[in-house]
Order: structure tokens, then C-alpha cells, then sequence
């Protein structure tokens, strides 16, 4: 009997790919998510990004079993006449399927459970030092333990965004606006935004946006030229406020670091009050004004101004150590522009990322950070099994020759302050002449 199957091109399937007329195919069928886009729990970003190619394996990482179900409302009637799959992608699904075969995905431990212990004992004794203790020095270690609990609510929050930490779906969802929320001033409907667009675009200097942090950093010379931000809709202007910052920023990135949190609350309050969809948007509002009213009320508590300054800069410079593990490992790895590729997602997370060398007993100062590899490989798995997955992940990587970087704590420092260092020099070639009114451009491009 004849295929009576409907058959599409590759090159035909890359023409849908933007919004109102959006195509992925998974598993050589075509599905048309152009309405699915508006409503997508990870948001449009990933979906835009993957428009018109196979999204096979993004698909596989970050969506449970029971999803598979749900992709026939969306089949168009369409194949992918040319669709194949590489080696590697064959054996990555197959690690997939180990994983949940075995339950991984399932099993959580009880770190959240620690965790949300520890960073009671850390409020209780930051708040407790405040009210009804004195002492110059121990309010200033107040505010350092106040950075710290920042520092465990943001894993919290970052593994809660991923998968289920609680047992029940709403339980999750408090456990989001109660870490991010109410504990440490951000949306986590802005984290899940930015963050679902890094993991899909991972390294792209033009539409990753934990790479685009113009006019302050910049990775690659490439950023040089102005480029548009496909995440921020605007231009990454390279004028010649920003040739002087970027022209120092290895000189600049830890006391950038130390403030980098204002940022968060300032792209929070940002997306929150913008015209975008934004999940619970009454939820996310109650929550960060909950830490808007608690936080600047314990801080009057403190005796004078000198001491509120101490403690918040306190909480400020220990939080900013975060800041700092969420640029290792990404800022001194291969970078690229353009959409990311669907048919090398396991080569492309792995080449734009560094893993943090560390005992098992320090796992949980780097919160999962220190298999990001892993991690982004299995984003839905929990970090309690990224170290026990982590050997799998290096034999593969090594069966085809693909990169599996890792490094100390120290090391990673180093090597991204280098990173930056090279771009800096770059940067100080006054051969090569600053655009001219990009600053205009930027402030009055739309979006």
C-alpha cells in the first residue's frame, strides 16, 4: 500500500518559525504550537527558539513521560521527510529512559526538607540578633547570615522552577513564592522566564540573556558590534560608556557582583508591572511585597544609619557569592550567536558549560551548581542524583569525543576573570570606532 502520511521538508519546516505561525516537530511529526505558545508553563521564549526544527531532545529534558500524551492536539498531519536522529541524541534519550526507568526523576531526598530547616535557623537567628541583641558586629553577621538565607532560598526556588519539590503541585508552587517571593525580593515568574530562555539558548550571545549584560560585561569581542538581544527585544548597545566599563570589567566584576541582587529586584518589579502574561501575577505582587514590607522593617530596627548601611551591604556582598557560581559556569565557555540548534542540544550544553570540582560534603554551598552539566542535560532531575548520574554523563561525552569541562572553585575564578581580561583588551582598541546613537536606539527600541 502507498505512505498515505503527509510529508514536509526541513528547509519547510524552518518556514514557521515565529509567533502566529509556529512549528516544532518531535520525533519526526510536526506539531503547529502557535496558540500553544501563549500558554506554554515554560513560556514562548523556548518555543520561539526551537521554531521550525526538530525539538526532539529539548522536549525529552524537560518534559515528563505523562506529557507525550498531550502533543496529538497539536499534530498537524504532518511528517518530517528527512528526519534522523544522531548518535549522540540516541544515546542521550537512552539515559533518559535509564533515569526514569530507575525512578530518579521521582526521587527527591530529603535536601529540601534540610534546606528549608536551615534557612528557618538562619531567619530566626538574623531576625532574633536585630530585635533583641547589640553589638555593631553581630548585627554585621546578622546581615551576612541574611545573604546566606538569600543564597538558600535561590536554590530552593531554582530547583522548585525545575521540578516538584513538594509533593503536590500547589505545595510547589508556595514553596516558589515563599523562597523567591516573600524570602528574597524576586519574581519567580521573572526567574523561570529568564532562566527556561538560558537553558534552551545556552551560551548564544544574542539570545541567551545570562551572556547579555551590556554595557557592564561582556564575554566576546563579538558583543562589540552591537548586536540585538532576541531575549530583551533591544540592542546591546556598544558605545562608549560601554567601552569604558567593559574596558575594566575584570577589575570591576566582583564589586559588580556584590550589587548584582538590585538588578533582580529591578528586572522583577519590570516584568511584573509590564503588559507581558505573566503566570499569578496577584501571587508574584503579594509575595515580593511581602519582602518589600519585612525586610525594610527589620533593617529600621537597627540602632542608626550606619548600621542598617552595614547590614544590608552585609547581606548584599554575601549573596553576591551566588552571583558570581551563576557566571562560572557559563562565561568562560564556547559561546556562539544565533537560535539554538535542536539536533545538537546535548553537544551545545555541554560545550557551553563548566562544571565546579568539589567534595561531596561542600554540595550543598554550590546548590547543584557544581554538575551543570548534568544539570543541564537532566534539568528535571533532582540535585541530590547529579553526582551519582555524573559518571554516565563523562563516559558518554568521552564515547563521542565531546568536551566535559570541569574545574575547582579557584580555578573557575580564574579562568573567568581571564575571559573577561581577554575581552577587556579587546575593548581598549580605539582603532576600531564606537557606533554612533545606539544610546537613542536602545532606550526607544520597543520592548
Amino acid at each position: 500500500m502507498a505512505d498515505s502520511k503527509r510529508y514536509i521538508t526541513s528547509d519547510e519546516l524552518k518556514t514557521h518559525n515565529k509567533r502566529g505561525d509556529l512549528w516544532i516537530s518531535i520525533q519526526g511529526k510536526v506539531y503547529d504550537v502557535s496558540e500553544w505558545a501563549n500558554h506554554h508553563p515554560g513560556g514562548e521564549p523556548p518555543l520561539l527558539n526551537l521554531a521550525g526544527q526538530d525539538a526532539t531532545d529539548a522536549f525529552v529534558a524537560y518534559h515528563p513521560g505523562s506529557a507525550w500524551q498531550f502533543l496529538d492536539k497539536f499534530f498537524n498531519g504532518f511528517y518530517l521527510q528527512d528526519y534522523s536522529v544522531s548518535d549522540v541524541s540516541k544515546d542521550y534519550r537512552k539515559l533518559v529512559y535509564e533515569f526514569s526507568k530507575m525512578g530518579l526523576f521521582e526521587k527527591k531526598g530529603h535536601g529540601v526538607f534540610i534546606s528549608m530547616c536551615f534557612m528557618a535557623m538562619l531567619f530566626t537567628v538574623s531576625v532574633y540578633g536585630v530585635l533583641f541583641c547589640e553589638g555593631f558586629w553581630l548585627h554585621l553577621f546578622c546581615g551576612g547570615l541574611m545573604g546566606f538565607l538569600w543564597i538558600q532560598s535561590g536554590w530552593i526556588g531554582h530547583d522548585s522552577g525545575h521540578y516538584q519539590v513538594m509533593l503536590t503541585p500547589n505545595l510547589n508552587r508556595f514553596a516558589q513564592i515563599l523562597s523567591g517571593n516573600c524570602l528574597a525580593g524576586i519574581s519567580i515568574a521573572w526567574w523561570k522566564w529568564n532562566h527556561n530562555a538560558h537553558h534552551i539558548a545556552c551560551n548564544s550571545l544574542d539570545y541567551d540573556p545570562d551572556l547579555q549584560h551590556m554595557p557592564f560585561f561582556a564575554v566576546s569581542s563579538k558583543l562589540f558590534y552591537s548586536m540585538i538581544s532576541y531575549f530583551y527585544d533591544r540592542t546591546m548597545a556598544f558605545d562608549s560608556v560601554a567601552r569604558f566599563l567593559v574596558s575594566n570589567q575584570h577589575w570591576t566584576f566582583y564589586p559588580v557582583m556584590c550589587f548584582a541582587r538590585i538588578n533582580l529586584f529591578a528586572q522583577s518589579f519590570i516584568l511584573l508591572f509590564s503588559k507581558r502574561k505573566v503566570p499569578h501575577r496577584a501571587q508574584e505582587l503579594f509575595g515580593v511585597l511581602v519582602f518589600w514590607i519585612w525586610y525594610p522593617l527589620l533593617v529600621s530596627y537597627l540602632p542608626n544609619w550606619t548600621e542598617r548601611l552595614m547590614f544590608v551591604l552585609a547581606s548584599f556582598v554575601v549573596t553576591s557569592i551566588q552571583h558570581v557560581q551563576f557566571c562560572l559556569n557559563h562565561f568562560s565557555s564556547k559561546v556562539y550567536i544565533g537560535p539554538p540548534k535542536g539536533s545538537d542540544w546535548f553537544e551545545t550544553q555541554t560545550s557551553g558549560t563548566l562544571n565546579i570540582k568539589c567534595s561531596s560534603w561542600m554540595d550543598w554551598f554550590h546548590g547543584g551548581l557544581q554538575f551543570q552539566i548534568e544539570h543541564h542535560l537532566f534539568p528535571r532531575l533532582p540535585r541530590c542524583h547529579l553526582r551519582k548520574i555524573s559518571p554516565f554523563v563523562k563516559e558518554l561525552c568521552k564515547k563521542h569525543g565531546l568536551p566535559y569541562d570541569s574545574a575547582s572553585f579557584w580555578e573557575a575564578n580564574v579562568m573567568t576573570i581571564r575571559t573577561l581580561r581577554n575581552a577587556a583588551i579587546q575593548a581598549r582598541d580605539f582603532t576600531k570606532p564606537v557606533p554612533k546613537n545606539l544610546v537613542w536606539e536602545a532606550v526607544n527600541t520597543h520592548g
